[in-house]
């Protein structure tokens, strides 16, 4: 039997690449996410490609209670959790940040490990070799003017990802933090309430990472040895030195 990945936030960029990548590399996958329609895609995608292999699409809003105990209760098996649902919400400052997207950006990329982790906890348990691998940020390492809130909130999800590798000590469990750097997906346009020209002008110029790249470290953490713990990786693109430090051609 197949083992079994559950990737949340699987709708787009880095969930839908990971559940690719893991999809190919012989797992089942569960993939959750808001954007139902986007999902079924994917999973008419991979089942073509993949024939031999059983994806199941379930919506899954991380930030309501309900929606991760629906979604949690419908997998029965779990031997790879990917927490990769979050995001960015504005480029303020401090002195003019709504307290509403800080908020938000709290429930969605801290509150939502502790709700689907500690829902899938027991199920994870019940596997030989489980892991646990959270999609972090270059916001998680190191501040910067007018990311705040993100960088709240990411320091927020290293903190969690850390105190649960400290007290799953001595259980088969592994805890992995995955931070990239700038990798071209949704998410600026997102970050910046849907301006697409204002989110290409943060990627011009850049041999940006993309889904694929981060993916393909996901997949590769999760297939090493039982033994091995990758704890943490840093991931940035070549032309990429620190979160506002790029080097950007012809621009």
């Amino acid at each position: 039997m197949a083992e079994i990945a559950v990737v949340t936030g699987a709708s787009s960029g880095i969930g839908a690449a990971t559940a690719r990548h893991l999809v190919r590399a012989g797992f089942d996958v569960v993939i959750g996410a808001r954007r139902v329609e986007r999902l079924e895609d994917l999973k008419r995608q991979l089942e073509a490609e993949y024939p031999e292999r059983i994806v199941t699409a379930l919506p899954l809003d991380v930030s309501d209670v309900d929606s991760v105990k629906a979604f949690t209760d419908a997998i029965e098996k779990v031997d790879v959790l990917v927490n990769n649902a979050g995001g960015a919400l504005g480029v303020d400052r401090i002195e003019t940040a709504d307290e509403a997207d800080w908020s938000r950006m709290y429930d969605i990329n801290v509150l939502s490990i502790l709700r689907v982790t500690q829902a899938l906890l027991p199920k994870l348990r019940a596997s030989p070799a489980a892991s646990v691998v959270t999609i972090g940020s270059v916001a998680a390492l190191e501040a910067y003017e007018t990311g705040a809130g993100y960088n709240a909130a990411k320091h927020g999800a290293r903190a969690v990802t850390r105190v649960l590798r400290l007290e799953l000590k001595g259980e088969p469990i592994r805890v992995i933090e995955i931070d990239p750097g700038l990798v071209e997906t949704e998410f600026s346009v997102v970050r910046l309430g849907g301006d697409q020209a204002a989110a290409d002008k943060i990627y011009e110029g850049v041999d940006n990472l993309t889904a694929d790249d981060i993916a393909d470290a996901v997949t590769w953490t999760v297939t090493r040895p039982p033994h091995v713990n990758i704890d943490s990786i840093q991931i940035m693109p070549r032309d990429q030195v620190a979160a506002r430090n790029v080097y950007r051609r012809n621009v």
